[in-house]
């Protein structure tokens, strides 16, 4: 039996795949973010939740993509999951993309195990030339094996075909018989993103959902006003509002009682 399918899963609610040691790394500290503590997301919370729920009841469900804007809670989404849902059987493994090339024997040992298992691959992304993704489309989909029913995959990326796309792709698409046919490096862009039945978009902060981030960090800060006019300026001196920002913020000013030297 090998090291990944003899792992101590009942005791472990994640792992990461460590390429020089072939195997498993039991994660001991794991985020604790929580499903309430993230803002501005409730959408995608809501259908990456039922999605996951699906699963775990051997429901039909699909691989997920969480996709967009740098910082607005695509990771933390997904580990906000493992921490509401573990008691519920939910098990995850995350992988990198340079790690892909092993995902068909990390599954093949995890298949017949009575968990339910998210392959996490986190800021996933694709440049010219590589061939690492050819491993994650037998996941996903299979080939003469159907995937297994206890594994699915959700990666987050800021693009959202998870391949760059260039005007010259588009340029050599054709017009035939009054039909827009795409060129070929345009189908392969978007055939792996494809395989990814939900798809989940992330956009940059609007300011109110920002200082709403800001607040649920702040929770007895009394001076409102003066905290989010510092961490508007904070925002602006970063050129962007987003979750992350917000943790920054606090990170750099928690316990601060003097707005005065919020500055």
């Amino acid at each position: 039996m090998s090291e990944t399918a003899s792992f101590d899963w009942q005791s472990t609610p994640a792992a990461v795949w460590r390429r020089h040691r072939s195997g498993l790394r039991a994660i001991r500290r794991l985020d604790p973010v929580q499903w309430q503590d993230l803002k501005g997301i409730d959408r995608q919370q809501q259908d990456l939740a039922r999605n996951t729920e699906r699963f775990l009841a051997g429901e039909p469900s699909n691989n997920a993509l969480l996709w967009g804007s740098r910082g607005t809670g695509k990771s933390s989404l997904i580990k906000a999951l493992l921490n509401r849902y573990q008691e519920r059987g939910l098990r995850m493994i995350e992988v990198d993309k340079d790690d892909l090339v092993n995902l068909p024997e990390i599954v093949d040992d995890i298949c017949d195990l009575p968990f339910r298992f998210v392959i996490f691959c986190d800021d996933l992304s694709f440049d010219v030339g590589e061939s690492s993704y050819k491993a994650l489309k037998s996941v996903l989909e299979g080939s003469l094996e159907l995937p297994p029913e206890n594994v699915r995959v959700y990666a987050t990326s800021n693009r959202r075909h998870l391949m760059p796309e260039f005007m010259s792709d588009n340029l050599k698409s054709e017009m035939r018989d009054g039909e827009l046919h795409p060129a070929e490096a345009i189908e392969e862009q978007v055939s792996l993103a494809d395989r990814f039945g939900l798809q989940l978009s992330f956009y940059a902060f609007s300011q109110a959902v920002y200082l709403q981030a800001v607040d649920a960090l702040f929770l007895d800060f009394d001076d409102r006003e003066g905290l989010h006019r510092e961490a508007i300026r904070f925002a602006t001196a970063k050129g962007v509002r987003n979750g992350r920002t917000a943790q920054q913020f606090y990170r750099q000013f928690a316990g601060d009682r003097d707005l005065g030297r919020l500055k």
